[in-house]
């Protein structure tokens, strides 16, 4: 005797009605495995109805995938998410709303903060740090030479980690506290 399958969704047009619910409000188009993680927010869904359902979203001009394998939505597929919306239970939305919320951030916080290296001619790599703001100003930006890949790789991964860390101690030692501030 088999396991009872946990869940709410029971349908592969409930997936489609999902996948549309999500692919909405996602703030830039993402790769089929962020769609997956989001999708998926309900045990009841299984890998092969969530990849056909996409793929049927794609051909029938719901979603779109870029050549670089990003999905997003359409204007169809907006309209006909926001009709069926209803039809999601209301758990699996609020779990959905919850996890899309969490991929945006994610995806703002991406656009914010940028770091890349690059090799020169003479071995020396040239590092840039790049800190904008949630209008996609920036912030600061920094650039520095560094004597090997290995230091550049390392410093490219911190600023990713803890950009606002930096950007503090930096204006601390260009502005430190006067004497009558630190008393």
């Amino acid at each position: 005797m088999s396991e009872p399958i946990l869940g709410f969704i029971r349908s592969k047009d409930e997936i489609k009605y999902l996948i549309l619910y999500v692919a909405e409000r996602l703030i830039a188009p993402v790769r089929f495995e962020v769609m997956q993680e989001l999708v998926m927010c309900d045990p009841a869904i299984d890998f092969f109805d969530f990849s056909e359902c996409m793929s049927y979203l794609v051909r029938t001009e719901h979603l779109t995938c870029s050549k670089d394998d990003l999905y997003a939505i359409t204007r169809k597929g907006v309209e006909n998410g926001r009709a069926c919306a209803g039809e999601i239970p209301y758990s699996v939305r609020l779990t959905a709303e919850r996890l899309t919320e969490a991929q945006n951030q994610r995806i703002q916080r991406a656009r914010q903060v940028k770091s890349s290296y690059k090799r020169r001619a003479n071995g020396i790599f040239d590092v840039k740090l790049t800190f904008d703001d949630d209008g996609g100003d920036p912030v600061w930006r920094l650039a520095l030479a560094v004597p090997d890949e290995e230091k550049a790789k390392d410093l490219t991964a911190r600023f990713q980690e803890a950009p606002e860390k930096l950007y503090t101690q930096l204006i601390g030692v260009l502005f430190p506290p006067k004497k009558n501030e630190a008393e």
